[in-house]
Order: C-alpha cells, then structure tokens, then sequence
C-alpha cells in the first residue's frame, strides 16, 4: 500500500495544476447541484415495522391529517378567561388569520362548543393549525407568516406561542461557535507548523473535502427523506478527520525536507508513509459508521453511511489534492528558518524537531518507568469518571431549546393541561367492534397509573377502526410514562377479536430503545471484530490489538459517563449553556460508540505504528515505545487538540441532541487521546515488552499491511529528481 500510494502522491504533484482544478470543479458542481436539487430534512424518529410506526401510518391513511401541524397556543391576562366577550373575540381574530395562512387547509378554534380545546380553567386554550404540505415541508416563509400571526395575537392582549411539527427547523451548521472551534483548530495548525501559510493550507482542504462531503447530501436530501441531523453530523466528524489526515501527511513531508529530501522526494514518501496510516484509519473509521446498517434502523443507516461517505472524501483529499497543494508551496511549508537550514538526517520529531530531551521524552520516559502506577490510575481515573453511566436514561422525545416559542409554548400547555399534555398516546383498534372495544377499553386503561385522562373514542369512516387518545400524568420523557405503554401494551394483548396498537411520540421513543438494545451488541461484535482483524495486519500482533480496544472501552465509559454527568443530572451545566437537563436522545450511545471506535483506532494507528516501526528495525521494546512515542505524539496532541475544538464548536448553541453527541465526542477525544493512548497503551506495552508483538505461527500467514512505510525507508532522502525516488522504491 505504500508503494501504491507513493506513486499517486508523485502523480498528483506532477499534475498539482489539474488535481486542484478536479476538485475546485467537484466542489463548485456540489454547489449547484445542493442549491437546485435539495429537499427537506425530517425530525422525527420511527422504525418501519415497529407497532408505533406502523401504528402512526394506518392512522395517516384511516383517518386523513396526513398533512404537518402546529399548535398555537393562547392565554388569557391574569385573572382573566378566554370566555369573555372581549377575548373570545380576539380568539375568533386569531382563528381567522390563522386559516388564511399561506399553505394552512384548517385552523380550529380552541372556543367552539361541539369540539373545544380550553382547559378547565377556561384560561388557556389551542388552536390546531394543519398544513396542506406534509413533515419537513413547510417553508421558511411559511413559517416566518405563522410566527408573525402570532405576534398579532401577542399584540391584542392575549399570551401566545406555538409548537408543533410544523415549527421544527433543521440544526444549523456555520455558527458561531462552530466557527470559533475552527479558528482554534487554526491557531493548533499555526503553532505546531510555526507557519500561518501552511495551517491555512491545512484547513483550506479540509474545507474542500467536508464542503463536498456536506453539499452532497443536501443534494440527496432531494432524493430521498433524510434526518435533520445528518447533516451537522457528517459535517461536524469530516472537518475534523480532514483537518487531522491532511495534518499527518503534511507533518511527514515537512520532516522529510528537514532530513534534505527535495520537494518530489519528500512528497513521495510522506503520502507513501503516513498516507498509508491515513488511509487504514479512515478505513476504520469508514467500517465503524457503516457498520450502523446491521443495526436495521434506516435513520442510523442514513446518518452513518452519509459519514461514511464524507470521510471517504476526506481521505481521498488528504492523499491527492493535499500533495498537490504542497508541490505549490514548496519549501514554504517550512518557517523560513527551516527553508535554507543544513539537512539533519536524524530529525524524527512529527512537529517542529523538539529536541529527545523535550517534554514527550520526559513523558514516555516517566510512563514506561512507572508503568504499573501509570496503568492503574489511568484506570482508575477513566472508570471514576465513567461511574454516572450506569444511571443513564434514554428518550427520541426532544426537548424544544431554551426560551423558543416551542419551549414557551410546551410550558403553557403544561400549566393549563398537565404535564402529559405535550406527550399523549393513541390507541388504534382495528376490526368489527373496533369502536366498541375503544369505548369499553377506556375506563380500564384510565384505571391504570399515571393516567390523567383518557379522551372519547374517535371512529373512521365506515366504523371499522378507533381512536383512543390517552394523556399521562407525567411528561412525555419521564419513565412513568414509557411504564404506562407498557402497561398499556399488556392491557391490549388480552383483548378478543380487535387488534389494538400503542403509538406517539412516547411509544415510538420505547421501540426505538428497545431496537437499539437489542441491536448494540451485534454492532460491537461486528464492528470491533472487523477492526481487530484490521489492526492484526497493521501491527503483526494479537496483544497490540486487544489493549487497543480494550482501552477503547474506557474511552466510552467516561465518554458517556460524563455526558450523563452534565446533561442528565445537570453538573457544570451553565459551563455549556446548558438551559435543561433530562435524558439523553437515544441515538446517543451507539452514534458515540461508533464514531469514536473509529477515531479512537485512528490514534491508536497512529502512535503505535512508529513504535511497531522502530521495532521492526531492530529496536528494543522499550526503546521501540520511546522512539515511536517521540516521534508520533507531538503530532497526535494536535490531532486531537483540533478535533476536541471542532466538537466542542457544536456544544454551547444548536439543537440539544447535538449537544450532547458533540459533547461526549469531545470528551471522548479527551480521554482516548490524553489517557488511554499517551498513558495506558505505553504502559500496557511496556509490561509486555517483547510479548506485545507476538503473533502466534498459525497466524503467519496473514498479509502484512505496510502502514510504515517499511518498503520506503531505504530511499536516499535528498534524492533529486522523481524517476530517482520511485527507482529507489522499486529496488
């Protein structure tokens, strides 16, 4: 492989001029086609098959109102009633202006007596607005149009917000705070290249590779229904990829025109060394996201195979246009200092030469000599911090952000209804006496805990099916109510001669959880099977491998711990804007698992393969560890110092289920990077010293993966012209 990819890292600099172009022109194309060919995104969560999701869509065909809804939401001033002459008037008002919205089929009015939606207290009530556009379709100006009716209201005296489907709008990406991560990226890239030129290079292809990633699937957005969140998430993990892939093979060049090769030459073997670990990292990063599909739930597929693809541009990036763009800049990739320096032959630090005596040497060199001590409070640590994921509690219901209309909305519903007004579950029955069944079934379901109110039974057209809406007392993300659909579930079963189905947003929520228990260990085992096979042809190890993962499990722990720590229980909340706590959204645990097993073997591939690479040339196991480590970890320690920027950008603002995804991923990073790879592996390596590189002879026959770069290393660094290197690396 390192061959292979040293000749297309030569012929991409050869062809430095078309290759930018190629991609400038993919990039412009990708462009065009998201602005004329993109569609909506949805944000809701279901499961085809599922009792909930089929459940929700017999009642979109049985019963109509296939169409998107929002809820407006009105009070009357305090001590007042919405009843008054005055203020009836002014619901009326609203109703009115509310039905001639653009795109609006119906706004009911929350006051008419043969269906009305007041509270008992006569002094908060809603009006129901349908569109004729379906989820995910109503525009921006529709919206803007709904929001300003609502201002009207606001302006005759009257409380008023408004939630719904409707209202939903997809996460943004580019704000703020995202941008400040991607300017402390910059800052990481300045100071460990000592060239502002050569870090914005750097970020400037990453660029390419994650606007291309992203752009393309807003493109498929026009194609086919995709999460809202697929997106930010795809492009939350490519920026940061790309900007450590293009980081590695831009330090490896830079090394090499320190030990004097010319700029062919260094190109050559920085895309055939370190190219090589880019591209087995991605691969694993690649078979983490994909690996999502065995999982059967078409919304994780959709999110993982989207990343999956703009990590494939990121690597394809990394190992063509980043070579590329470094035959423009030459020598210029160096601090001037460093462009007319003497050759050093025996430079092998990944930054900017630190001398062996620097603080990694001093850091590997404490670890491995105190590696008992090392390994056990690495350990300790992570499973301190790991401790809060036991309490752990999941839900799809996503809370509206704070002091949005749709949050002000919801806590209006709640102080005029209850709590479980926001979540109600609908009863479907289905057969002769569904209607019968309904109304009988009503007062046993009622009689049942956490009940607040159980509404009459709805019948369609031709008497064959049946509505029944029950409200909870609780709210839709408390485990009272997930009890009650079970406790409903188990009522239903018993019943003769009617099929009764458990839908909304609660239901919905318990399925998807049950599906995802059920579907995790297939994952892991699939998934870190496929990566151990990996790292065995990487490494030539068994041992390697296993502490690997093994520290990775850690990693997770504390991952997650941490997340529950702050979102769930609310710790250091204000530290990140954090305005409500309660569960975490259900994808969490196993998007997290996934992406960071990825990342995680990216550092492991990284940091151990200069150790496997000294040792392969002779070295000692111990002094394999301090060479690698010396040589690797400056490099890593940026890697990861960016990528926790780029996750944390996602963290102060935007919807709260990326929140805590890029939460627990910037932790993660933190954790995996800092403690298990510069901490525990070292360590674990150190005990096993010459055992850790065993690989047992039944094994032997495995291929041997040439991320080093082993068949490169004999090259004469200060070879002049290109047919001279590739002749070097044929011999």
């Amino acid at each position: 492989m390192a061959l292979l990819l040293q000749r297309l890292g030569l012929a991409a600099y050869r062809r430095r001029l078309a290759v930018v172009l190629l991609w400038l022109v993919v990039l412009v194309g990708s462009g065009v086609g998201a602005v004329t060919l993109s569609g909506t995104t949805s944000n809701s969560f279901s499961i085809p098959g599922q009792e909930s999701s089929t459940a929700l869509e017999k009642i979109q065909s049985e019963f109509g109102g296939s169409g998107a809804t929002a809820r407006v939401v009105v009070r009357a001033p305090e001590g007042q009633t919405l009843t008054t002459p005055e203020n009836a008037q002014a619901v009326g008002k609203m109703v009115a202006e509310l039905g001639a919205l653009p795109g609006v089929s119906s706004a009911s009015n929350p006051l008419d007596p043969a269906a009305p939606t007041v509270n008992a207290g006569q002094n908060t009530a809603y009006s129901t607005v349908t569109y004729n556009a379906a989820v995910g379709e109503v525009t921006a100006e529709q919206q803007t149009a709904l929001l300003s009716a609502v201002d009207n209201v606001r302006a005759g005296g009257l409380t008023a917000e408004v939630t719904g489907e409707a209202t939903q709008t997809p996460p943004h990406i580019g704000g703020v705070t995202e941008a400040l991560g991607v300017v402390i990226a910059l800052l990481i890239l300045a100071l460990t290249y000592g060239s502002l030129v050569t870090a914005g290079m750097n970020l400037l292809t990453a660029a390419v590779g994650v606007g291309i990633g992203v752009l393309g699937i807003t493109i498929a957005t026009g194609f086919m229904e995709l999460q809202s969140t697929t997106t930010a998430l795809a492009g939350m993990l490519g920026l940061a990829v790309g900007i450590d892939y293009a980081l590695f093979i831009i330090n490896r060049y830079r090394q090499e025109l320190r030990r004097g090769a010319d700029v062919p030459a260094a190109i050559g073997i920085a895309v055939g060394t370190a190219g090589s670990a880019v591209v087995t990292a991605g691969i694993t990063v690649v078979i983490a996201l994909v690996g999502l599909i065995v999982v059967g739930i078409p919304f994780l597929t959709q999110m993982g195979v989207a990343a999956a693809v703009t990590i494939v541009v990121a690597v394809l990036v990394a190992v063509t246009l980043v070579p590329a763009v470094l035959g423009f800049l030459g020598r210029r990739a160096l601090p001037r200092k460093q462009r007319t320096a003497p050759a050093d032959p025996a430079e092998t630090t990944e930054a900017t030469g630190t001398p062996e005596r620097g603080f990694y040497a001093g850091w590997i060199g404490t670890i491995t000599r105190r590696r008992v001590a090392a390994l056990l409070l690495s350990i300790i640590a992570l499973g301190v911090v790991a401790v809060p994921f036991a309490s752990m509690q999941t839900t799809l219901v996503q809370s509206p952000e704070a002091d949005s209309t749709q949050e002000r909305a919801e806590q209006l519903l709640t102080d005029g209804f209850g709590p479980g007004f926001n979540g109600p579950l609908i009863v479907l029955f289905e057969g002769d006496n569904a209607v019968r069944t309904a109304t009988e079934a009503s007062g046993p379901i009622g009689a049942l805990g956490d009940v607040a109110f159980v509404a009459r039974a709805i019948p369609d057209a031709d008497g064959t099916a049946a509505l029944l809406t029950v409200i909870p007392e609780s709210g839709p993300t408390s485990e009272a109510t997930e009890r009650l659909v079970t406790d409903m579930r188990d009522y239903l079963a018993g019943l003769d001669g009617v099929t009764a189905s458990v839908t909304g947003a609660t239901a919905v929520s318990v399925d998807v959880a049950v599906a995802l228990d059920e579907a995790l260990p297939i994952y892991l085992v699939l998934v870190v099977g496929l990566a151990l096979i990996l790292l065995v042809l990487v490494f030539r190890s068994l041992l390697v491998p296993l502490v690997g993962v093994l520290g990775f499990l850690l990693t997770v722990g504390a991952s997650l711990g941490a997340t529950v720590a702050v979102f769930q229980w609310g710790w250091l909340a204000d530290a990140i804007n954090l305005d409500t706590t309660g569960p975490l959204i259900s994808l969490t645990s196993i998007l997290v698992i996934g992406i960071l097993f990825g990342l995680a073997m990216d550092y492991q591939i990284f940091l151990v393969s200069r150790m496997h690479e000294a040792h392969h040339r002779g070295a000692a196991p111990r002094d394999a560890i301090l060479t690698g480590f010396r040589q690797a970890a400056p490099v890593v320690v940026a890697a990861a110092l960016i990528m926790f920027s780029v996750f944390a950008g996602f963290v102060p603002a935007g919807q709260l289920a990326m929140k805590s995804i890029a939460f627990a991923l910037a932790i993660g990073i933190l954790a995996d990077a800092f403690v298990v790879r510069m901490v525990l592996v070292p360590a674990a390596l150190a005990l096993l010293g010459e055992r850790a590189w065993w690989l047992p002879k039944w094994l032997r026959w495995l291929p041997a993966l040439d991320v080093e770069g082993a068949a490169l290393v004999q090259e004469d660094p200060k070879t002049e012209t290109e047919g001279h290197v590739r002749g070097d690396a044929g011999r």
